[in-house]
């Protein structure tokens, strides 16, 4: 473990609280989000390549298994990118965050389901722990006055499982060949499945657009730059240890909702957003150790 490590993935985590507030400025000033998602996706492809390029050996591109998780990887990291900002324009950029953050209770689920783990009692309290934290975040129960839809509920809680699925897809390709040849595989797949559901016309309006350095800046810290920092930061940093620092994402995400696009959070949604910041970081502590 480095300091350099830690720094590595703490600023990946600040990048991708960061998008998620970008998002929110371009969504409201109308921006499709699947289109915000699409552009965040395409500038960071060209990352990943120019990485792919400085870094070639050990690609594992003949391999079919990697090819086959690589993609699975893709359509990962796609519904995560366009589900999360269809709940932020459904809900709040702190909201959706949250939901997202919920990733690891899904990835627990999944295995659970396909038995790779089995159920334990601490996981089990941190499941319900985690629900009752969305029903306080998400108010629920009152859901008609609090300014959240339904579909921006279940929008955030897929971003959330389909951020499982890249997880997944991204472990056993990595098993395969390289990092980078991995994320160039899926970030391809991104931009071709988002690709298909974009507006071309909106879409080529975004460069004559006074929006276009948000679009910029948007791809660069939430698409390309994050997911590299990430990954070698990973390398270099216990996993407990990442656990934690990436609780910097959501609560970076919710301030800048709440400082710069001024949204409002109630006393039960702030106690609902720390039970699930706390007990997911705790439980990947506690997985981390196993």
């Amino acid at each position: 473990m480095t300091n350099s490590g830690i720094i590595l993935v703490a600023s990946a985590a600040l990048f991708w609280g960061l998008s998620g507030g970008i998002a929110g400025i371009l969504i409201n000033d109308d921006w499709n989000a699947v289109l915000v998602s699409f552009c965040r996706g395409a500038v960071g492809l060209i990352f990943v390549l120019m990485w792919l390029v400085l870094r070639p050996r050990n690609s594992g591109f003949t391999n079919g298994k990697l090819w086959l998780w690589s993609i699975i990887a893709g359509f990962g990291v796609s519904g995560n990118f366009a589900f999360y900002f269809f709940s932020i324009s459904e809900s709040s950029v702190a909201v959706a965050a949250t939901l997202m953050y919920c990733a690891p209770i899904f990835v627990y689920l999944i295995s659970f389901a396909i038995k790779i783990e089995r159920p334990t009692l601490s996981k089990c309290a941190a499941i319900l722990l985690v629900m009752a934290g969305v029903v306080l975040l998400t108010r629920v129960y009152q859901i008609d006055s609090s300014g959240i839809t339904p579909i921006g509920v279940i929008a955030g809680l897929l971003s959330g499982m389909s951020l499982a699925l890249f997880i997944f897809g991204f472990k056993y390709a990595a098993r395969q060949g390289s990092p980078q040849a991995v994320l160039a595989i899926a970030f391809s797949t991104l931009t071709l499945a988002l690709g298909t559901l974009i507006d071309i016309e909106e879409a080529g309006r975004v460069v004559n657009s006074a929006d276009w350095p948000l679009f910029a800046i948007l791809g660069v810290l939430g698409g390309g730059a994050s997911f590299i920092l990430y990954i070698i930061g990973l390398r270099r940093t216990l996993p407990a240890l990442a656990s934690i620092v990436a609780t910097i994402e959501p609560v970076t995400a919710a301030l800048f909702g709440v400082i710069i696009l001024g949204e409002v959070l109630a006393y039960t949604q702030v106690l609902g957003m720390l039970i699930i910041l706390a007990t997911v970081t705790a439980l990947g502590v506690y997985s981390s150790k196993q």
